[in-house]
């Protein structure tokens, strides 16, 4: 994969898939083993539906700048809101690293990383939150306990199954184990590096002076940090 694909400014290593009613952009050694999941989630009771797939840099720019400029809330790691007038940039860096990926160091650049969920659990006029007690004692309990003993089998996993102190535990999202191993061992400091400062010339991403300043700190602890997979 090319630096620009690794880091979400293309998406020409994707293909447009069908999952359920909605097309999604997925990598094309993923697309066959997702909906062989989905279809076994189904058979178990579980309408499995993609919350969130591919982002592109520029859409995980503008969350990150939303974030680090103070029109979006920054959450602690007990999913409350922090007050941002008591951070200052380093602090607020590493604040948003912990639910919010860095543009250009997000997993979902590569077409293999998805947000799942069971849509048929959630409850009626309930909006989906992404949080983790959803997963571990709320309404998507079932699902989540479901993928715990199949999401090896269809060649997924957790990246995030465990705080390791860099992204905050996400019950929600998978990856799949090849092709994300794959993608992480490409994406060096060096390339994300490069990526970030000419991006930064065409369009400002907030705090890019403290995260140039930190890259190295946040490639090991954010990127780099995850719950590793079972042998391939």
């Amino acid at each position: 994969m090319t630096p620009e694909q690794l880091t979400g400014i293309t998406d020409s290593h994707l293909q447009s898939t069908l999952v359920g009613q909605k097309a999604f952009m997925l990598h094309p050694e993923v697309a066959d083993d997702l909906l062989k999941m989905r279809e076994a989630a189904a058979k178990a009771g579980f309408k499995m539906e993609i919350a969130s797939g591919f982002r592109d840099f520029n859409r995980q720019k503008a969350i990150w700048n939303g974030k680090f400029s103070g029109e979006l809330t920054i959450l602690d790691s007990d999913s409350q809101p922090l007050n941002k007038t008591e951070l200052n940039d380093e602090e607020k860096l590493m604040a948003i690293l912990r639910w919010s990926a860095l543009p250009g160091g997000s997993r979902h650049h590569w077409g293999c990383d998805f947000d799942v969920y069971a849509r048929n659990l959630l409850p009626a006029d309930t909006q989906l939150k992404l949080e983790p007690w959803e997963y571990l004692d709320g309404h998507q309990l079932a699902f989540y306990q479901w993928l715990e003993k199949h999401l090896d089998h269809f060649g997924f996993f957790f990246p995030y199954r465990k705080d390791l102190g860099g992204v905050a535990i996400e019950p929600w999202h998978i990856s799949h184990k090849a092709i994300g191993q794959q993608c992480l061992t490409r994406l060096t400091p060096e390339v994300l590096k490069n990526q970030l400062m000419m991006q930064n010339r065409i369009d400002n991403i907030a705090g890019i002076d403290v995260i140039l300043n930190n890259l190295d700190k946040v490639v090991t602890q954010f990127i780099h940090n995850i719950t590793p997979p079972e042998a391939l």
